[in-house]
């Protein structure tokens, strides 16, 4: 069953001690025969959920490293059903490492939202992550995952207030996805004692993991997060490292992304 996956994931971080890794990559970049070996990589060097970026373009979450990959996967013709079809190949290599869609809304429901629903189902994708549609406009993708049983993993930010968390909360299921920096992917860092205070709050809120992302570049960062998160999120990094060697990534993005492991490893233990 697909809701499992995600709640196994953080269980058995948790029963390690540590916070959970999970790594983001742009979906066909540096092209979608690439991309398979750079998802093995991920997994590879240690990362405990995926997520899977949707290439469209107007990404306007994202800053220059996600924006640059979202162009060449483009240009090198990925598409909507090309992302399922690297969701379903990895499903059958890792049948146990949560995989989780991350984009925008216009790819999600432009065939209707049981269409796309249905095919996460099908390929073996546990959550999906839409950007662009706010908790108010549940109704556009909301109730066809939850009828596929497929998680809906919301957004909170630093502008979350405590009255309207319970919207975000409300019908939200896999984990938080605490934004710790009201902007792009990756180009700043919030200060850690704001992280400590927010997650404090969210964790108050709700029984769901609570996974902190944008911003997160060094091990350090990482460990600092992971003492108090459930989870931490590293993305724009890891696309860089894809834009940088290209083909050749996957080595690169298995060094770094275990340099991560290894510090939250380290972190948890010492804590």
């Amino acid at each position: 069953m697909t809701l499992n996956r995600l709640p196994s994931a953080f269980a058995r971080a948790a029963e390690e001690g540590r916070a959970a890794l999970v790594t983001f990559v742009t979906g066909g970049d540096p092209s979608p025969a690439d991309t398979d070996a750079v998802l093995d990589a991920l997994v590879e060097g240690g990362a405990d959920v995926i997520e899977l970026g949707m290439p469209f373009t107007d990404p306007i979450a994202d800053g220059p490293a996600i924006q640059a990959a979202n162009l060449r996967a483009l240009d090198a013709g990925i598409s909507t059903a090309g992302i399922f079809g690297i969701a379903s190949a990895f499903r059958k290599r890792h049948p146990h490492v949560p995989l989780v869609l991350m984009g925008y809304a216009n790819p999600m429901t432009i065939r209707g939202a049981d269409w796309f629903a249905e095919e996460c189902k099908s390929a073996g994708v546990d959550g999906v992550i839409c950007v662009d549609i706010p908790p108010e406009e549940d109704d556009q993708l909301g109730p066809a995952l939850r009828k596929a049983e497929v998680s809906l993993i919301r957004l909170a930010t630093p502008t979350t207030d405590a009255a309207r968390l319970p919207a975000v909360l409300e019908g939200a299921s896999g984990f938080l996805y605490y934004v710790s920096v009201a902007g792009i992917t990756g180009l700043q860092q919030a200060a850690q004692d704001s992280i400590d205070a927010a997650v404090a709050k969210l964790k108050a809120a709700t029984d769901l993991p609570v996974v902190v992302g944008f911003g997160v570049r060094t091990p350090e960062q990482a460990a600092a997060i992971g003492s108090v998160a459930h989870g931490v999120v590293v993305g724009s990094a890891i696309v860089e490292l894809v834009g940088k060697h290209g083909t050749q990534a996957a080595g690169p993005v298995r060094d770094y992304v275990a340099s991560l492991r290894a510090a939250l490893n380290a972190k948890e233990k010492a804590a």
